[in-house]
């Protein structure tokens, strides 16, 4: 290794090849794409060996390029938690905190708690990924993921929040007009709300038994998004089953009403909303927000 700056120029090519491209790397660096470039260019010139193949439309890695990528972000991966658990013997609430979850839950109880830790931790910053997908704290390198259900095997570290409760839910409007369902029959006449993209996510086989789309005949809105789905129902588009979290407050303020069919035995299957980690030792940024969100949250939890 001849150029002192090894370590920095490796650590600018992982952040090069995960976001594959040079201008995208530099927006997370926050520096000119000619820098990354420059940067690249030097690590290459030290190891001798091209490593990427640059062309107008993307970045394809050379064999010198794949296997320096494979080893150095084990490396640098390796060396950002020895970092992190070490940085946990300090109480101090700095650095960048990473989080991921469902863009309804992030929008309103995420960001409330982020606003709160802001103002008492001047220091911390935050990058919030807003995302249906199953985010991977290891992959992705995020300090949390809040992930909804029933928790599979795993090596993370799951905190749980609260309990995941569904329900079936409609405006007062909708059902003076069309009429309260007493069973799964009389539901399957009206006009249901469901989610636009996966298999069933909203669990309507749960009501209906059998494949969601069978039981579904008369969908009269769908969307990916949880509070586009609460609207449609607190504008009278249909019925909607969906989690307590979402819904909730709306029965609260007496905008839905709950409809307790079959006596909501949908919920009697253990599931939960749950904030998991990688790492075994938290940092004080994540032991501070995971403690202010339950305590945002509460118990019982306040959409509840």
């Amino acid at each position: 290794m001849k150029d002192p700056r090894f370590a920095e120029h490796l650590a600018v090519y992982v952040d090069v090849v995960r976001a594959g491209s040079f201008s995208a790397a530099s927006r997370r660096r926050a520096v000119t794409p000619s820098a990354v470039v420059r940067q690249i260019d030097a690590l290459e010139q030290d190891l001798g060996v091209s490593l990427l193949v640059r062309s107008t439309r993307a970045l394809s890695l050379t064999d010198a390029g794949r296997h320096l990528f494979d080893r150095a972000q084990r490396l640098l991966d390796d060396l950002a938690d020895t970092h992190a658990e070490v940085a946990a013997f300090d109480d101090v609430v700095a650095g960048t905190l990473r989080i991921a979850c469902f863009p309804t839950f992030g929008k309103r109880y995420v960001i409330p708690v982020l606003a709160l830790l802001a103002r008492e931790h001047p220091d911390l910053q935050v990058e919030l990924d807003l995302t249906e997908r199953l985010a991977d704290p290891v992959a992705e390198r995020l300090d949390l993921v809040v992930r909804m259900g029933e928790l599979q095997d795993s090596s993370l570290i799951a905190t749980k929040l609260a309990p995941l409760n569904r329900m079936l839910v409609a405006s007062p409007g909708y059902l003076d007009r069309n009429g309260v369902p007493r069973n799964a029959n009389e539901l399957r006449q009206h006009h249901l709300l469901d989610k636009l993209h996966g298999n069933d996510l909203l669990g309507w086989s749960d009501l209906f038994g059998g494949p969601a789309g069978d039981a579904c005949e008369r969908v009269a809105f769908r969307s990916d998004d949880f509070e586009a789905l609460n609207g449609a129902a607190l504008s009278g588009m249909g019925i909607a089953f969906l989690p307590s979290w979402v819904s909730g407050t709306s029965v609260q303020s007496g905008d839905l009403v709950s409809l307790p069919l079959d006596g909501a035995r949908w919920n009697e299957r253990t599931s939960g909303i749950y904030l998991l980690r990688a790492l075994q030792m938290p940092s004080a940024k994540i032991r501070a927000f995971s403690e202010a969100i339950k305590t945002f949250i509460g118990t019982p939890p306040r959409w509840e």
